[in-house]
């Protein structure tokens, strides 16, 4: 076991674990938040993407040790229910989403994606996005709500 700090979506924090647990079970057993979702446990799908100092990161895959003096945000830290992020209420808008699942992971991962790219072309979109899946296969839908956030139809990340 060992004492690791980091921030936690803007808040600092402290968990005792051992460094080789995976960020994915510390989020969802030891803090509490579920936004972050196991899929295929061998960082394939993208359920579990949260963002290590604004990197679109694996969380199933990604020890503890990684993250000491880090800053991690996760779907959480990404809007509140009275006050969504533009993204989140792009999803809504344009029906991005089916059975919800994968819609946490997509969403960090389009937030990085934005953060680093502010007008990205579809191209760069569905390039950015190809690692994350979708079972519903709302995909088309998912590049949609990213470009209207991108072209300025709501708040920038």
């Amino acid at each position: 076991m060992r004492a690791i700090a980091f921030t936690l979506n803007g808040q600092p924090q402290r968990v005792s674990v051992d460094e080789d647990r995976r960020l994915l079970w510390v989020l969802r057993t030891e803090l509490g938040l579920t936004g972050t979702k196991f899929g295929c446990g061998r960082a394939l799908c993208g359920a579990c993407t949260v963002l290590v100092n604004a990197e679109p990161m694996r969380s199933c895959q990604l020890p503890m040790s990684a993250v000491a003096g880090q800053s991690v945000r996760t779907i959480e830290g990404l809007g509140q229910a009275d006050r969504l992020h533009p993204l989140q209420r792009a999803f809504i808008d344009r029906a991005a989403f089916q059975c919800g699942f994968c819609t946490p992971g997509m969403l960090m991962a389009a937030y990085a994606l934005l953060l680093k790219t502010p007008n990205p072309s579809a191209t760069e979109i569905i390039d950015s996005m190809d690692r994350n899946l979708c079972r519903c296969g709302a995909h088309t839908r998912i590049v949609a709500a990213i470009q209207s956030v991108a072209r300025g139809q709501g708040e920038r990340p």
